[in-house]
């Protein structure tokens, strides 16, 4: 994990000052139940909402698996298979597209873009009962987002329609999928970030320990370090089985424990002054393989707009990511406005049902062994 050297800036830009701070979704994303057999055309059909409508769709298949997808329908299931948030247009910032955030996916079958090959760097996975985490290094610019800035994209947003704005992320990997790779549960409850070259993020089970606080999305200003603590090393692919971390937030001090509230947007954040510092939950049984045999659908895939590992993204992802802000708050944490402006320690179509193309197949030889755990 990147030292003292690696510090860089974080800064999420204001919500457009239209948005109305007291508007609040009556049918909020993270309480809608969709199965993974009856995707409507698009989630989100609010027709009151200051922000607008969902720019994309969740209806994805083949016919909408191309670089100029609007999917917003994204997934984590395994090491190998699992998508991430970015904007749709080359060169955009989190903070000007977070409510039209597209899937970009390491595996053919999901309906939405290609990650390009070389863009992920390293990661880790960690499976618990309750949650799937993922942390790792990125090439930002090959995924369109531009500058070193980022941001968080989670099923609240400030009025309750999620950032992106419908956005649903499902899996196979939960308990609750019985084990089968063919099987989807949705998780209602998850939060992203990305910015800095690093990326990190945690989807719930809806069945598991308290899903609201494990994936909780009112720390946005605090990033990777402590809404995903980790100990992923870049150049590494490895998936683990973890323990649950504390919620986000909850800490312990001489037998007592607290909860930390972030503060107003109009008050800024010194990381050097907060109460706790987080830690890694401890993992097991982890297994670290080799990207070239687990990105096999993205082997020839090449970022549309043109940036290197070495273009407009600031450089190779060696760096630090969306970990630690201060200033105000993002638009995407379900408050209504506000800028950030900060450092990063850690890197810190048609209505109706739809039927993907075979997601999982072709998985790398030997991972088969790892998947049997879950």
């Amino acid at each position: 994990m990147p030292g003292s050297s690696t510090l860089l800036s974080l800064t999420l830009l204001a919500v457009s000052a239209s948005v109305r701070a007291d508007y609040f979704s009556k049918d909020p994303l993270v309480d809608k139940v969709v199965p993974y057999n009856a995707i409507p055309y698009q989630v989100m059909t609010d027709t009151d909402d200051p922000r607008g409508f969902q720019s994309g769709y969740n209806q994805c298949n083949s016919s909408t698996e191309n670089p100029q997808s609007l999917c917003q329908t994204m997934f984590v299931n395994h090491l190998d298979d699992f998508c991430l948030w970015a904007p749709p247009q080359p060169n955009t910032t989190i903070s000007d597209s977070e409510q039209d955030e597209v899937a970009w996916c390491t595996k053919k079958g999901h309906g939405g873009r290609y990650i390009p090959a070389g863009a992920i760097q390293g990661i880790q996975m960690v499976q618990t009962q309750s949650y799937i985490q993922i942390a790792g290094y990125i090439n930002q610019a090959m995924v369109n987002i531009g500058g070193t800035y980022g941001g968080e994209l989670d099923s609240g947003g400030q009025d309750g329609e999620g950032n992106p704005m419908g956005g649903l992320v499902y899996t196979n990997a939960f308990p609750s999928a019985g084990g089968n790779n063919a099987t989807y549960v949705q998780a209602q409850h998850w939060s992203f970030f990305i910015g800095d070259n690093y990326f990190c993020g945690k989807i719930c089970d809806q069945t598991g320990s308290n899903p609201q606080g494990l994936c909780n999305n009112i720390y946005d200003r605090l990033g990777c370090e402590y809404n995903a603590p980790s100990n992923v090393e870049n150049g590494t692919f490895t998936w683990c089985k973890g323990d649950d971390m504390t919620p986000v937030g909850t800490y312990v001090v001489n037998g007592a424990t607290s909860v930390y509230t972030q503060p107003a947007e109009s008050v800024s954040i010194n990381f050097d002054q907060l109460p706790y510092t987080p830690t890694a939950a401890a993992t097991s049984e982890c297994t670290t393989f080799v990207s070239a045999s687990l990105f096999t659908d993205i082997a020839s895939v090449t970022a549309a707009s043109g940036p290197s590992a070495t273009g407009a993204s600031g450089g190779s992802a060696t760096g630090a990511g969306a970990s630690k802000a201060t200033g105000g708050a993002a638009g995407a944490t379900g408050k209504a406005s506000g800028s950030t402006t900060g450092s990063a320690a850690k890197p810190s179509g048609s209505s109706g049902a739809i039927a993907f193309g075979a997601s999982v197949g072709g998985v790398v030889a030997g991972f088969a062994a790892v998947l049997a755990v879950l």
